[in-house]
C-alpha cells in the first residue's frame, strides 16, 4: 500500500508540474493542442487594409421644421372658402383662405363717403376763410372773426387726413379677407372648417411647415468643442443624417449652428444641421442618427469589426500565419467605423485576421481557409449570401462530380 500511495503522489507531481508550463495566451486559453486538433479548423479570413477614414462625431438628433408658421385670422369675420388639401405642398403667395369680404366692403365704402364729405367742407371752408380774409383788410370784421373761419378750414383739413387714414385702414382690413401663405412649405390639417367664425388675432388656422431645407438638432459632448470649434473655423463640416432602417441612404447636409453656452447639467452642447431633403425623406419629430465628420484620417489599419475578439488582456484577433496556424494578438482599438474597427496598435497591413470560426480556434492550431466563401462573381457572391460554397469550375478535361449541396450547408 505505502508502495501503491508513492506511485500515485509521483504521478500527481508530474502532472502539476506540466500545467505550470503550460503558457496562458492573450485570450485566457492554454497554448498547445486542444483535444481533436489533428482535422483542421475551417475559418473566415479578411485582410489587415490601410487606407484613409473619416474622423466623426456620432450621436443622436431630432428633425425640426426650417420655418414654421401658425397662419391666423387677423380680422374677425366668417370664413367662407379652403382652397387647399390637407397636408399638400404650397408656395409663397398661395391663396389659403377667405373670409367674408361684405362688412368691410361696406367699411371701405363710408370711409370713402366721409372723405367726399369732408373734402367738400373742407373747400367751402377755404372759400369761407378767404372772404373774412378780405372784409378784415377792409376793416369791416374783426382780426379774430377772421382767426376762427381760417382754424375751421384748417379742422377741416386734418378730418381729410383721418378720412384718408381710415380709406387705408379699411382696405387693409378688406386684403385680410384673402390669407396667403407666407412661405414654401406643407401644410397640416385646418383647424377651422369653412363657415366658422373667427376671431381677429386669436384663431389659428393652419400650420405650415418648411420642409426643403430642413434642420436636424443634436448635443455633442463639451470634449467635443474645441474639435468642432477648431474644423468649422475654415469650412463647412459635412452632417449626415440616417433614418433607422435605412442606414445605408443617409442624407448630406452641413452644420449650420453652434450654441454659445454649454449646459452645465448635462455637460453637451447644442448643434444643428441643414439639409436640402430634396426627396422629403426627413420629417420634423423624426429620431436620426447624426454623423459629425471632422476630417480624414490617413492610413489607417482597419480590419473588420467581428475579427474582434473580448479577452481577459484585452481585445485581441486570431492571426493566420503563413503556415496555416493562428497566433492570438492583444491590439489596442481607436473607434468603429460602421462594420470596420481602426486600430492603432497591433496589427500591420496585408496579415490575415480570422472573421468566423474564432470559438474553435487555440493558439497554434491549424486551420483550413474557406476560400470558396471568397469568390467573388456573381456564383460567388450568391454563395456568400447564402453561407453555402459555390460550384466548383467546370474542368474541359473531366467533368466534375455533382456536388452535395445538403453536405456543403452542413459543412
Amino acid at each position: 500500500m505505502r508502495v501503491w500511495m508513492l506511485k500515485v503522489c509521483g504521478v500527481l507531481s508530474c502532472l502539476a508540474l506540466l500545467a505550470g508550463c503550460v503558457k496562458e495566451s492573450p485570450s485566457g486559453a492554454a497554448a498547445g493542442k486542444a483535444p481533436g486538433q489533428g482535422a483542421p479548423v475551417p475559418v473566415l479570413v479578411a485582410p489587415v487594409v490601410q487606407r484613409n477614414v473619416p474622423v466623426e462625431l456620432r450621436t443622436f438628433g431630432n428633425v425640426e421644421a426650417n420655418l414654421t408658421v401658425t397662419v391666423r385670422a387677423q380680422i374677425t369675420g366668417t370664413l367662407t372658402e379652403i382652397y387647399f388639401k390637407e397636408g399638400q405642398n404650397v408656395k409663397k403667395g398661395d391663396k389659403l383662405f377667405s373670409i367674408d369680404p361684405r362688412p368691410f366692403e361696406a367699411a371701405l365704402r363710408q370711409a370713402e363717403a366721409n372723405l367726399a364729405r369732408d373734402k367738400a367742407n373742407h373747400e367751402n371752408a377755404l372759400k369761407e376763410a378767404q372772404r373774412q380774409k378780405e372784409l378784415k383788410d377792409k376793416g369791416i370784421i374783426s382780426q379774430g372773426d377772421y382767426d376762427a373761419a381760417q382754424a375751421a378750414a384748417d379742422a377741416l383739413g386734418a378730418t381729410l387726413s383721418a378720412d384718408e387714414a381710415a380709406i387705408d385702414r379699411a382696405k387693409v382690413d378688406l386684403s385680410y379677407c384673402s390669407i396667403y401663405s407666407p412661405i414654401d412649405g406643407r401644410v397640416g390639417a385646418w383647424l377651422v372648417d369653412a363657415g366658422n367664425l373667427v376671431s381677429a388675432n386669436s384663431s389659428a388656422l393652419v400650420t405650415i411647415n418648411q420642409v426643403r431645407p430642413i434642420q436636424a438638432s443634436f448635443s455633442l459632448v463639451e470634449e467635443a468643442l474645441g474639435d468642432i470649434q477648431k474644423e468649422s473655423a475654415t469650412r463647412k463640416l459635412a452632417v449626415l443624417a440616417r433614418i433607422p432602417g435605412r442606414e445605408e441612404e443617409p442624407e448630406k447636409g452641413e452644420l449650420t449652428f453652434i450654441d454659445n453656452t454649454v449646459d452645465r447639467t448635462t455637460g453637451k452642447f447644442l448643434c444643428k444641421a441643414t439639409f436640402p431633403n430634396p426627396e422629403e425623406r426627413l420629417w420634423p419629430g423624426l429620431f436620426v442618427n447624426i454623423v459629425v465628420v471632422l476630417r480624414e484620417q490617413p492610413g489607417a489599419i482597419i480590419v473588420p469589426s467581428r475579427a474582434i475578439q473580448p479577452g481577459q488582456k484585452g481585445q485581441y484577433v486570431f492571426i493566420v500565419k503563413p503556415d496555416q496556424t493562428v497566433e492570438d494578438r492583444v491590439i489596442a482599438i481607436d473607434r468603429p467605423v460602421n462594420s470596420e474597427t481602426v486600430v492603432s496598435k497591433g496589427l500591420s497591413a496585408g496579415e490575415q485576421v480570422v472573421t468566423d470560426g474564432q470559438l474553435r480556434l487555440v493558439p497554434g492550431a491549424k486551420v483550413v481557409v474557406k476560400t470558396g466563401l471568397d469568390v467573388t462573381g456573381p456564383a460567388g457572391g450568391k454563395a456568400q449570401a447564402e453561407g453555402k460554397a459555390p460550384a466548383p469550375a467546370e474542368d474541359k478535361a473531366a467533368p466534375a462530380p455533382p456536388s452535395d449541396t445538403k453536405g456543403a450547408a452542413k459543412s
